[in-house]
């Protein structure tokens, strides 16, 4: 089983790991990003700590309009956010909540809009917060 969680942002206001880091600590989230993150490059796994405990996530990067082509809806509601990083997990609870608290950090840092397809569930920063302590 594989879940997805699609953040949108405006590519030029993609952060590095350490301005992204410092906005998940601003939220006071106990996860500690890869020290080698490269938020737009980076394809794959990406190891993380959630409350000091060994876990990631997968984690991609590109242009929002590969994504949104076929989501009118969605696409009204990411306006102008021309860049998508894309966060998959397993059933995993950890996983989860580092992909919450990842995205929390983004939504908060970058005006981002974070969705779950799943749900067909668009979040703002205090859902996510509150799904990333259900998950904990």
């Amino acid at each position: 089983m594989s879940l997805e969680m699609h953040v949108f942002l405006e590519k030029r206001r993609v952060p590095d790991r350490g301005s992204w880091q410092a906005a998940v600590d601003s939220l006071a989230l106990p996860l500690r990003l890869s020290p080698d993150l490269d938020p737009i490059h980076d394809t794959g796994f990406s190891p993380s700590e959630i409350k000091g405990l060994k876990s990631g996530f997968e984690i991609y990067s590109e242009p929002a309009d590969a994504y949104l082509q076929d989501q009118a809806e969605l696409a009204k509601v990411v306006g102008n956010r021309d860049w998508c990083i894309s966060f998959r997990w397993g059933g995993d609870m950890n996983e989860c909540a580092c992909v919450l608290a990842a995205s929390a950090g983004l939504v908060r840092l970058c005006d981002a809009v974070a969705y779950y397809a799943d749900d067909n569930l668009t979040y703002d920063l205090n859902r996510l917060l509150e799904d990333f302590r259900a998950c904990l």
